[in-house]
């Protein structure tokens, strides 16, 4: 059983952009995981940071409410997925009057955390 978890819905990013940067903190303690966030270059970076401190959040106010003994420092992301969300679709105006139609895709992440 994961000792938090936490969940991002509908984010304006690609399931395929967002798992190149999941990839890279699955399995990663907590601390070494926002490290490498916060060096990190991509438009997403920020937001799974804020989603990962999130879910330390969460595992604290757990820790206090049902006395579990949680140690923060030792949190592993066990689980994060990306999957996808819904697609906007959207009108490009294009040469002699055409159009074209675009997908602005979505996406859906969730982060589970536990001790080792």
């Amino acid at each position: 059983m994961p000792a938090s978890k936490a969940e991002l819905n509908n984010f304006r990013v690609s399931t395929r952009r967002a798992r190149l940067l999941v990839d890279q903190v699955r399995g990663q303690q907590v601390g070494r995981a926002l490290a490498l966030l916060d060096l990190s270059p991509r438009r997403f970076a920020k937001p799974l940071a804020k989603l990962v401190r999130s879910a330390v959040a969460n595992a604290e106010v757990k820790n206090e409410r049902d006395k579990a003994g949680i140690d923060v420092d030792n949190l592993v992301i066990s689980k994060i997925t990306v999957d996808e969300g819904a697609s906007l679709w959207r009108i490009r105006p294009r040469a002699q009057g055409r159009a074209n139609w675009v997908q602005k895709r979505t996406s859906h992440v969730l982060v589970e955390l536990e001790e080792r």
